[in-house]
């Protein structure tokens, strides 16, 4: 007897691709507690559940220090929220121009904040061309105007790893925000890609937030392995005051919170969030290496996280997405952006190196 449904075909994974470490999917870990989650029956609502609670927990001691922790639905949120807790409508944020706040975020941080400006550093220095802020360029911002027609500067703006894949060093945290602590500055430190600048420092997460001088962090988690959610973490409570009320306002409290937070358990857990930041770095790296003195390719700095910047030509740049091939190209100043994820393989990286290589002949 025939089945009434025709067997389904064999095919060929999906293609992974190169544009976002936002395209990956949920980590196994974390998939897994999701499900937890949801075979747990009844949970009181709007973050009382036992999970939030438990992942707010398991945050401090991964930390080692007492801070107030939050979870909203995505980054802009995480940074708007935070930096408008920091700020009046008359301050000023210290940002790179390439700086997720100031380049992707729609005006977020000033709409939140009721106003407050972006200033952006500008420098021909080797850290600057490298998507960081030095303590000089906070210092020449701080000290360019002191009159009541600019907007007072309140907070320094660090992103971690930069958008040009580069990371902050301990040592570049510490001299920032020792900077920001003598001009009575706040630091906040948006940790899009936390998880992969520790990684590649190998350091304590301690050692390169609230030890340091950072007083709150926006901890990325999606691009890390979560289906949802970031985690703003407020080293210093004093600032987080009246914060559970901004994160409503905005519409960023989920009602079923323990669907955000529980996920996070999967990430810290056997401390999951930094083997997916590693392995991402890994396959950055040896994108890297496969394009190495290849005629046509100009590759712009060595990866320290997950990304690869390079140049290449604009018919090659066709042939290589006619191939079906995703890749960003506003992000480094002309050149191309090639993203790797927790769950890149080693198979898609050759491949996709494989295909530049061919276009570029």
């Amino acid at each position: 007897m025939s089945t009434p449904y025709p067997a389904p075909a064999e095919t060929t994974p999906p293609r992974q691709h190169f544009a976002s470490d936002n395209y990956a999917g949920m980590c196994p870990n974390a998939a897994r507690w999701f499900m937890e989650a949801q075979t747990s029956g009844h949970e009181p609502a709007y973050g009382d559940d036992r999970w939030t609670q438990q992942v707010s927990e398991s945050l401090r001691e991964l930390f080692q220090t007492d801070c107030d922790v939050y979870f909203v639905f995505n980054g802009t949120a995480a940074n708007s929220l935070a930096l408008a807790s920091l700020c009046q409508s008359y301050h000023s944020v210290i940002c790179t121009p390439v700086a997720h706040i100031e380049t992707d975020e729609c005006g977020g941080p000033e709409f939140f904040s009721n106003g407050s400006k972006l200033l952006t550093a500008e420098g021909e220095s080797a850290s600057a061309r490298l998507g960081k802020l030095t303590p000089d360029a906070v210092e020449t911002l701080v000290t360019k105007r002191n009159d009541l027609h600019y907007p007072k500067p309140k907070v320094v703006s660090l992103t971690q790893a930069t958008e040009l894949g580069t990371v902050y060093s301990v040592e570049e945290v510490r001299a920032i925000a020792a900077i920001a602590k003598r001009r009575h500055l706040k630091v906040h430190m948006d940790g899009a890609r936390f998880a992969n600048a520790v990684a590649t420092l190998g350091c304590h997460p301690s050692d390169i937030t609230w030890r340091a001088g950072v007083d709150v962090l926006c901890f990325g988690g999606t691009k890390n392995g979560l289906p949802i959610g970031e985690a703003v973490v407020f080293f210093d409570r004093t600032l987080s005051e009246d914060f559970a009320y901004r994160v409503k306002q905005a519409g960023q409290l989920a009602s079923k919170m323990r669907f955000i937070s529980a996920p996070w358990l999967g990430l810290l857990e056997n401390d999951t969030w930094l083997a997916n930041a590693r392995h991402a770095n890994a396959m950055a790296l040896r994108l890297y290496r496969a394009l190495d003195g290849v005629a046509g390719v100009e590759r712009l700095h060595a990866p320290q996280a997950n990304a690869v910047f390079a140049r290449l030509s604009p018919a090659a740049i066709a042939r290589v997405q006619a191939k079906g091939w995703r890749f960003y190209q506003f992000i480094a100043g002309g050149g191309c952006r090639f993203m790797c994820s927790w769950d890149t393989t080693p198979e898609s990286v050759d491949a996709f190196a494989a295909d530049i290589v061919q276009a570029c002949a």
